[in-house]
């Protein structure tokens, strides 16, 4: 059952950074662009100096539901995707139990449903419990209710090459992606962050480039030689640039994400000793920022992923060594990549809208995201004012975890409104209502 949404009327937005426009949304449709639209009985918002763009599409969230509620919930995160921006998020499979059955991942597919804030889909492990010892049960996760396409397990390296090209080869059948961790174990045991010039005076255990290229080189030669999908998760070396658009050139099927805060921050806040830099892959130098923004840019890198990654006070505020890896991102990817990009003028709102909706949405094949602002297509858009500055306070988000790296800092750029299937889950920059779906579905119905 689908529950009919309101009728609203968007006035004048710059769509994609080009011309003002009307935008009117009826029962989940974009139903008419143009000027001087009216619409009787429609709520209207004034979106003067606002941006219209296709709601974005994170392939990277940690949602910890199920098992651990104590960092995040599907609600919570959700929440905080669509104040930033959102209206799709991958939720990775590394929940305790692990997402590597169908009814983990079907688990998952429900209770965002039910929250009715985002579009959730489940990545699936691609072996069992994360071990990486058997592949898990990927057919049965893409024929579940979840309908999974994109499998991984994260924060742990599938590094065994021969378990790495039969999940390659599984997922072809479903037209299926393997999203992969690129990090040799070998190469990393007891790393604490960039191997480099700052490591060396700090004396922290380095975690070298080469751990992460060597994963990357080796898969998108597995991935050619199969004819199969290969994601890469998180790029943050200038030599996984080099390599991905070297597969790129040669045709390989390989797509590859980086997250807002590799665009933005450097090894050398991890001087401070402070844990919120402690992040997996780490921090890198201001050389690797630079050939990622170029890489993101040229197209080399495909997409934004945030890597959301909550975790609880007690396992930030601690000592290095014993901190865990991870920082939130979800509510500021956006003004993140605006700073990064936009301002430096590496990209236009038209690029934009491909690295963290259109993009996204392809890789996770999501038909109904990333779609264009234009009449007849599914109403998954948000309105952001690009003039407006805040700054980062972790206090006052909606996610449950305070780990942000950009506390304190003023950023560009506010999401105003966020449209979820022609529904306003944000308005005047604050959470409104989840989609009236949601109610349906939580009262068994749907």
């Amino acid at each position: 059952m689908t529950t009919t949404t309101g009728t609203y009327l968007i006035k004048g937005a710059s769509i994609l950074g080009g011309e003002a426009s009307d935008v009117l949304i009826r029962d989940g449709i974009i139903a008419e662009i143009g000027h001087g639209l009216d619409a009787g009985g429609a709520t209207v918002i004034d979106a003067a100096g606002c941006v219209a763009l296709p709601g974005m599409v994170d392939v990277h969230t940690h949602l910890r539901e199920p098992g651990r509620e104590d960092a995040e919930t599907v609600e919570t995160g959700t929440r905080a995707a669509a104040l930033g921006g959102y209206t799709a998020v991958h939720a990775m499979a590394n929940s305790t139990p692990v997402a590597d059955t169908a009814g983990v991942v079907e688990q998952v597919y429900t209770l965002g449903r039910a929250a009715g804030w985002v579009d959730v889909r489940p990545v699936g492990a691609v072996t069992v419990g994360l071990a990486g010892e058997q592949l898990a049960e990927l057919g049965a996760m893409a024929d579940s209710r979840a309908r999974v396409r994109m499998f991984s397990d994260d924060g742990i390296c599938v590094h065994d090459p021969v378990l790495m090209r039969r999940a390659l080869e599984y997922v072809k059948a479903f037209d299926g992606v393997v999203a992969q961790h690129a990090q040799e174990p070998r190469l990393t045991a007891g790393a604490q962050m960039n191997e480099g010039d700052v490591s060396a005076v700090l004396g922290l255990t380095g975690w070298p480039a080469v751990a992460e290229e060597s994963i990357i080189a080796r898969d998108v030669l597995l991935a050619q030689h199969v004819g199969s999908r290969l994601h890469v998760c998180h790029v943050s070396t200038a030599g996984s640039v080099e390599i991905i658009r070297w597969a790129k050139e040669r045709g390989i099927d390989v797509t590859a994400e980086v997250t807002p805060h590799h665009l933005l921050l450097t090894d050398d806040l991890v001087r401070s000793y402070d844990p919120v830099f402690k992040v997996n892959p780490p921090l890198r130098t201001d050389a690797d920022v630079q050939a990622l923004r170029a890489g993101l840019a040229d197209g080399t890198i495909d997409v934004v992923g945030t890597d959301h990654a909550p975790h609880p006070s007690e396992h930030k505020e601690c000592e290095w060594a014993q901190a865990a890896m991870g920082m939130t991102g979800l509510e500021t990817a956006l003004s993140v990549v605006q700073h990064a990009m936009i301002e430096t003028g590496l990209m236009t709102w038209r690029d934009f809208a491909r690295v963290t909706s259109t993009a996204a949405a392809k890789i996770g094949r999501l038909s109904d995201q990333g779609r264009p602002i234009e009449a007849g297509e599914p109403a998954n858009l948000i309105l952001v004012d690009p003039a407006a500055r805040w700054t980062v306070d972790p206090s006052t988000m909606a996610t449950m975890g305070r780990n942000s790296p950009f506390k304190g800092r003023e950023l560009p750029g506010k999401v105003v409104a966020t449209f979820y299937k022609g529904h306003p889950t944000v308005l005047e920059g604050a959470l409104n209502t989840p989609h009236p779906d949601a109610a349906a579905t939580t009262a068994g119905v749907a």
